[in-house]
């Protein structure tokens, strides 16, 4: 461990006694760590920052802590907007309905006729009020949208939760957009939440190519605090059209010159969520004998796209939660590397929630990277209630395998998911170190825990491989000086006392991008 770091032109230039001479030169400014500790910034592999961002303009719901909860903020967000056209919120507990299945006719009592749209914290699910139902003309007669569902009453009147492309295609074809003011407005809250974390690059993991002009101009008004790559998402029936118009996208991104922006990435959804009985699995859920979850794309179809982006030379990140998606994701890194040149990869599969443990060995035997939430590796509400009882035995074991990846010499990373859980990397560094959900009860699936340099890698040196970059991740001399001070090492420190971590400052290759006394 190093006593003394100088940082000149964005870079670590010397370490110990050699940076200790460097402090005394005129211009140089001295920062005392107080027996804290300065350690490599994190990145997250896998968020959401403007979704997260745009929740502050709709009702505080994600506090609730029941149904009525939600209820109760709805209505006082409606009298606080009495003028609203819309009310659209995010992001509510799916535990708090039987099946995660909510009822129009609960919302009608706080909304009346105010057209209401909520996201589920999963972003696969929404529920509507009877207003919404009304105007986006959804009916018993209304047939359920290619890879989505609209679940409905007995009678086949719709119940008022929508799961997949229903909600998807809901929210953008139905809903308000939110205006360009207040996308940058979300971006530039949502990057100085990261930056006060100690975040300094985030992948944001859905991008419509109608968000990128707000990211650009977030770049040229300086509104990103944090770096961020986009991930465009490719659509099954249009990903041949979409080719020449993301490399555009990505050509744009690149002559603004900016490390702040890339757009390097390309979104796959192969699944949805377990919760839900969308995630794509081998053999039937557990409570449904007949349902093996929704598969996005044809298989042969994301081969060939898989195929065509990377030739373009674009990273894949594939969204893959059962075990079924899992399969196909790697089969699809598999086609693509094997009809192109041989370079270098940096390839994602996201989540990686449901995986049989005979593909283990398959990342690293391809070189895929395997992006964990590491939060969701624990045995709370929603496993115990939903994810647990839909997969059933022996499935419920081949959950967030992160320790058997991690030993099978694949590069691992950790993501937040964010708005779906919390981006704050500590309390989720330490569910990924206990797979805990209490500070001291029992371990879930014990054999898959990693130990705390392992997990916080994950976070640093893992994250730099998957922004694709090789001078991040570590404060070696010579690598750009992305750094965080926190008040202790979270590897001297026993795991259930990382959440209480405190950030002192953070810089961006030597840029001070949070300052908590500039800050009060």
């Amino acid at each position: 461990m190093s006593r003394a770091l100088a940082i000149r032109g964005g870079k670590v230039v010397a370490l110990d006694a050699e940076a200790e001479a460097l402090s005394s030169e005129p211009s140089s400014t001295v920062i005392d760590l107080a027996g804290g500790a300065l350690v490599p910034a994190l990145g997250d592999g896998h968020a959401h920052p403007m979704l997260g961002g745009v929740e502050a303009f709709g009702p505080q719901i994600r506090q609730a802590k029941d149904l009525a909860g939600i209820l109760s903020a709805v209505a006082e967000w409606r009298e606080a907007h009495p003028d609203a056209d819309w009310i659209v919120g995010g992001s509510y507990d799916a535990t708090f309905a039987e099946q995660g299945l909510f009822d129009a006719r609960w919302l009608d009592e706080v909304t009346g006729d105010t057209p209401t749209i909520l996201r589920s914290w999963d972003y696969h699910t929404a529920w509507v009020n009877s207003a919404a139902l009304a105007a986006g003309g959804i009916t018993a007669d209304t047939p359920d949208p290619h890879l989505g569902r609209i679940v409905r009453r007995a009678d086949g009147s719709p119940l008022g939760t929508l799961q997949e492309a229903a909600a998807n295609d809901f929210l953008a074809n139905v809903a308000p957009a939110f205006t360009l003011e207040q996308r940058l407005d979300a971006l530039e809250r949502a990057t100085r939440l990261y930056a006060a974390q100690g975040t300094t690059w985030v992948q944001d993991a859905w991008v419509e190519a109608d968000d990128v002009a707000a990211y650009i101009a977030a770049v040229q008004q300086q509104r990103l605090h944090t770096r961020i790559n986009l991930a465009l998402r490719a659509d099954p029936a249009q990903w041949r059209d979409q080719l020449a118009s993301f490399v555009a996208i990505r050509d744009e991104v690149r002559a603004l010159g900016s490390d702040r922006l890339t757009a390097e990435t390309i979104k796959f959804f192969l699944d949805g969520v377990v919760e839900s009985h969308t995630a794509a699995l081998t053999e039937p859920y557990a409570d449904r004998p007949d349902d093996r979850g929704l598969h996005n794309w044809d298989a042969a179809e994301l081969n060939a796209a898989a195929t065509a982006f990377d030739e373009a030379g674009f990273q894949l990140h594939l969204h893959a939660i059962g075990d079924a998606a899992n399969h196909t994701a790697l089969n699809a890194v598999e086609a693509a590397q094997r009809t192109a040149a041989p370079r270098e990869r940096h390839h994602v599969i996201a989540h990686v929630a449901v995986l049989d443990p005979a593909e283990v060995k398959r990342f690293a035997d391809l070189g895929v990277i395997a992006n964990f939430e590491p939060y969701w590796a624990q045995c709370d509400a929603v496993m115990r209630d939903l994810t647990i009882p839909h997969l059933g035995s022996p499935r419920d074991s081949w959950q967030y395998l992160i320790g058997s990846v991690q030993r099978s010499g694949a590069t691992v990373t950790f993501g937040s998911d964010w708005p779906v859980t919390t981006p704050d990397w500590r309390p989720a560094l330490a569910t990924g170190i206990t797979r805990r959900s209490e500070p001291h009860g029992d371990a879930w699936l014990p054999e898959e825990q990693i130990d705390p340099q392992t997990a916080f890698a994950a976070y640093t040196r893992g994250i730099a491989r998957q922004a694709q970059v090789s001078d991040r991740g570590t404060l070696a001399v010579g690598m750009v000086a992305d750094a965080v001070w926190l008040s202790a090492s979270p590897l001297d420190i026993a795991p259930e006392e990382i959440p209480q971590l405190a950030v002192h400052g953070t810089w961006l290759a030597g840029e001070r991008t949070f300052d908590p006394a500039a800050s009060n």
